[in-house]
């Protein structure tokens, strides 16, 4: 599995295209990533004419950047062989390496050189055939479910599962950029997780960190956010990406945020244990109290610290001798009581 033997959140920048087709510029992008503290790096590969007729008109937010989306992609493209030093150099710096392709000619490029997992554009969810030959890789998969509804994505999951994918992570998505905080819908992350019992993460396309960090609270485990190295760049990516010191902080709130939820076990932490003799109370004299005298309720007061009978154990405490002298505010422990003489 891709997330055996790594840590938990797995954090992956998303370089995509803010390279604007520069191997130069992608480098500059994973030397920012690695300093923030991300686990993987992603890319998307692909060949404009493989991925998008001349006739695919360009989303609202591209439109002043290019006329169609073939012209686009043909200008964000890098060479095949770009991405295998880029993988190179990722590897180097202790970083998993991933990619988007679009198509299988990117597909069986990717696997040549050695990817660990193949990750599925949401644009991709419906494309059943192009999902049967990703799982036909039999390697781990990371589906994104951006515009997708919970029967697509079921569908989804079944045609790989069909053609032998056996290691399938989820990630949910609102695929817009910037996403309005109002569509994030974050509560679908735990229905994927109850509807197909699989690991489920958040791409996040919305401003700041606080989507990732609810997303983390609601079970996220994987999490990949946009990084460029400049907001004001050309190119249709860039001003809804974070820059590098933003990115840092992002994955400290996420990797806190995780750290900070534990494990949901109701027990003390380590550093309360040495707090509660301070803070909880037992019974103590509320007035001197001589040996051989029989515990009654007006002889007890219930104070800090708690090293003496715990107070849900009054009842059993009152009637019993006391066996010897206790000034006032001394904690009562058993060994100072005798039998019950009387009630």
């Amino acid at each position: 599995m891709l997330l055996e033997n790594k840590r938990i959140p797995f954090i992956i920048a998303e370089i995509g295209v803010n390279h604007n087709g520069c191997a130069e510029t992608a480098k500059k992008l994973i030397d920012a990533a690695y300093s923030a503290g991300v686990d993987a790096v992603k890319f998307q590969t692909f060949k404009a004419w493989e991925c998008a007729s001349k006739f695919a008109p360009t989303a609202d937010y591209q439109k002043e950047i290019a006329e169609n989306q073939y012209k686009l992609l043909e200008g964000l493209e890098l060479d095949f062989a770009d991405f295998a030093d880029l993988k190179e150099y990722a590897e180097s710096l202790g970083l998993v390496f991933l990619s988007t392709p679009d198509g299988q000619k990117s597909l069986d490029f990717l696997c040549d050189i050695g990817v660990k997992a193949i990750k599925i554009a949401s644009g991709e969810l419906t494309n059943l055939p192009f999902l049967t030959a990703i799982a036909f890789k039999k390697l781990p998969v990371i589906l994104s479910t951006g515009m997708g509804t919970l029967g697509e994505v079921e569908e989804a999951i079944n045609t790989l599962k069909l053609a032998g994918a056996s290691d399938i992570m989820l990630m949910h998505c609102t695929t817009e950029y910037p996403a309005p905080a109002e569509e994030c819908n974050l509560k679908a992350i735990q229905t994927m997780q109850n509807a197909f019992h699989l690991p489920v993460g958040f791409s996040d396309h919305t401003l700041g960190s606080e989507a990732a960090i609810a997303a983390a609270t609601l079970g996220a485990v994987i999490f990949e956010k946009h990084i460029t190295l400049d907001k004001t760049m050309e190119g249709p990516d860039h001003a809804a990406s974070i820059e590098p010191d933003e990115l840092k902080t992002y994955v400290e709130a996420i990797r806190k945020t995780i750290t900070m939820l534990g494990n949901g076990i109701k027990i003390p932490s380590k550093s309360e244990l040495k707090n509660i003799p301070l803070v909880r109370r037992s019974l103590v004299a509320a007035k001197p109290i001589k040996a051989g005298e029989i515990l009654t309720g007006d002889k007890i007061a219930i104070k800090r610290p708690a090293n003496g009978i715990e107070p849900k154990q009054l009842i059993n405490a009152l009637g019993r001798r006391v066996l010897k002298d206790l000034s006032e505010d001394e904690p009562i422990t058993w060994k100072d009581l005798g039998e019950i003489i009387e009630k």
